[in-house]
């Protein structure tokens, strides 16, 4: 729908069953998704897309869809346009507050292998989404090479897909990368040559977990220029690497210049997913800034689904 038809969008969301979810079409830096509990929320959601642009010309048109219900899963594979390579599936948390409370974000922090996706669950994917995916691009004629990013939701039902990225996914990428046992040059070179070998791209027996350290406000307004203190501290050997996001140097300080700041990410043992969150919030602590926020669970949610 786009501006001039909201009539009929009223029409369409009121034949519906809440709760609904309203998309924007365009580009929205992950956050152009709201989740409505009711049709007059979908309805005002809508208009603050179309009429008041809050996601600029992203929110000309909106995307209406059905709500699903279960846990999202960010799943990639790398892929010359033939063969490909599934990488560790991950999980990001993109609600601002604990216990997913709150607007959409960028990504508030993210966690990987996810052990919703098993061993089964992972071969459903590969058969019943990947595989066609890149089969029906060839048949289109045009094959893919590159990165696929597909974002799913593990229903009750299985998978099903709530879109497809061509990149790398943020903040996924802070822990899928690390993961890799492989040179990160020649395989995408390989992959640019449609050379890709898939049996020599080795998987970490690895977990890691990125938490994003926010300036306070974001997603909404926010204030910069706050100096960082403690970038220092966290320490290679043990495990950490702070990705920057939004920051900038000035002088001889590091000081926030965006909504997310850092990506605080930790490398552990694979079958201690909990220590490897302790790490990551043990190296966040390290680190101040004025108005620094963060979320406490992430990487909760894989604790759960390993015990299942």
């Amino acid at each position: 729908f786009s501006v001039g038809e909201q009539s009929s969008l009223r029409e369409f969301v009121n034949r519906l069953s809440s709760p609904f979810v309203v998309k924007a079409d365009g580009l929205a830096a992950g956050k152009g998704v709201v989740i409505c509990e009711s049709s007059d929320e979908a309805i005002a959601a809508s208009d603050e897309m179309l009429e008041k642009s809050i996601f600029g010309t992203a929110g000309d048109r909106v995307v209406i869809e059905e709500f699903l219900e279960g846990d999202e899963v960010s799943f990639f594979v790398l892929t010359d346009g033939e063969n490909y390579v599934p990488l560790p599936p991950a999980q990001d948390h993109k609600r601002i507050f604990d216990a997913d409370q709150g607007k959409n974000t960028g990504g508030m922090g993210t966690y990987a292998p996810a052990p919703i996706v098993t061993e089964h669950l992972r071969a459903r994917i590969v058969k019943e989404i990947v595989e066609p995916t890149l089969r029906g691009m060839r048949k289109e004629g045009s094959p893919y090479k590159g990165c696929l990013f597909i974002g799913l939701m593990i229903t009750a039902e299985g998978p099903k897909v709530l879109e497809y990225n061509c990149r790398f996914g943020d903040p996924e990428s802070q822990v899928v990368l690390p993961l890799i046992d492989a040179d990160l040059a020649l395989l995408f070179d390989s992959i640019a040559c449609g050379l890709l070998d898939s049996s020599a791209v080795k998987i970490h027996a690895a977990s890691a977990v990125c938490v994003v350290m926010a300036s306070r406000g974001y997603p909404d307004a926010y204030e910069t220029g706050k100096e960082i203190v403690g970038l220092d501290t966290p320490n290679p050997d043990d495990g950490v690497v702070v990705f920057h996001a939004g920051t900038k140097r000035d002088g001889s300080r590091i000081v926030t210049a965006g909504g997310r700041v850092l990506g605080v990410t930790a490398i552990g043992y694979e079958d201690d997913l909990e220590g490897t969150i302790k790490t990551a919030y043990n190296a966040v602590g390290r680190i101040v800034f004025d108005g620094a926020y963060y979320r406490s669970d992430i990487g909760k949610k894989g604790l759960v689904h390993a015990r299942v």
